[in-house]
């Protein structure tokens, strides 16, 4: 059996106040609103995706908005950077509409061949634009116009202790292969390789650990196809000795997760059965979507969360 993994599937982070957040990923960024629901484990919490016009795989950015949680410190054994993939023509659009919507950012560089912009969102989570050639299509109905948008992650960094041992459990269990070094970052690639398929890594100071809060990643997830792939992937990390969960139903893909040598949090996550599964393609991010099992509750849990207004195309927002 493959048990390979195909690339990223989501990233999913801590944020504070759930409004700076969805005016900054939506009206900032032109990300859709994919699926408004909750924490499975904190019904009061929202947990908002992110994503290109399908909610494709490789597209997802998640978070868990805790307004009055302490701020985290981003550090050694964590996800230190998330970077989007825009076309290698729309940097200068993206530099002017950072600049227009007062989010500050670094001077361009450049690596492995493309040239990266880096900035923060409002609670001050690493991220980067990489201008590069992606085939992926824009989305048309955002706040960005389609032939600047978004098109889905483009790679993840990850900071850790042991750079060797995590590559191992990379190259060896998950189907990454090594493809580039350049100054540091190691980049691997799952897949078909490029945009979507890319994880660099780098050796952080052990002694500058990682503290979990608003502003860091809690965890990224890597795509399989299916759940006879997920099933043979977990038996394979389990035999390694890891902690590796259950799979859990998360609705729109199942999961296992574990934590990997250098302290990241890994998830394993179906493409399965997708966002599209409650909802369909034309509604997707406008209700709040509950599982099962929370619908007997909807009541209480509406009336404790705050209102969203959702930016929509044509609007103007400055955070």
């Amino acid at each position: 059996m493959n048990t390979n993994t195909t690339g990223i599937h989501h990233v999913t982070a801590i944020s504070g106040e759930p409004q700076k957040n969805v005016d900054f990923y939506v009206g900032v960024l032109g990300l859709r609103m994919v699926k408004k629901t909750v924490n499975f484990d904190d019904p009061g919490t929202y947990h908002l995706y992110y994503g290109d016009g399908k909610g494709s795989p490789g597209s997802i950015m998640t978070f868990f908005p805790w307004a009055n949680a302490p701020n985290g410190t981003q550090g050694t054994g964590q996800l230190t950077a998330a970077s989007f993939s825009v076309p290698e023509s729309s940097l200068d659009f993206w530099k002017t509409r950072l600049a227009e919507n007062g989010v500050s950012f670094d001077e361009p560089e450049e690596r492995f061949g493309n040239t990266v912009l880096p900035f923060a969102d409002p609670d001050g989570m690493s991220l980067e634009l990489v201008a590069n050639r992606d085939e992926r299509e824009g989305w048309d109905d955002g706040t960005v116009p389609a032939e600047n948008t978004v098109r889905g992650f483009h790679d993840v960094t990850l900071m850790v202790a042991n750079p060797e041992r995590t590559a191992e459990v990379m190259t060896k269990h998950l189907g990454f292969r090594e493809a580039a070094s350049e100054d540091g970052r190691v980049r691997y690639e799952a897949g078909g390789g490029g945009a979507g398929d890319s994880v660099d890594v780098m050796g952080g100071d052990a002694d500058f650990a990682e503290r979990m809060g608003v502003g860091t990643v809690h965890h990224v997830a890597f795509r399989v196809p299916d759940y006879e792939t997920q099933k043979g992937l977990r038996e394979e990390i389990a035999a390694l000795g890891f902690d590796v969960t259950p799979v859990l139903d998360r609705n729109y893909f199942r999961s296992i997760y574990f934590r990997e040598p250098g302290g990241v949090l890994f998830e394993i996550a179906t493409d399965p059965p997708g966002f599209t599964d409650d909802e369909p393609l034309d509604e997707l991010g406008t209700n709040l979507k509950l599982p099962p099992w929370l619908e007997a509750r909807r009541d209480r849990i509406e009336e404790s969360l705050p209102t969203l207004d959702i930016p929509k195309k044509g609007q103007k927002e400055n955070v």
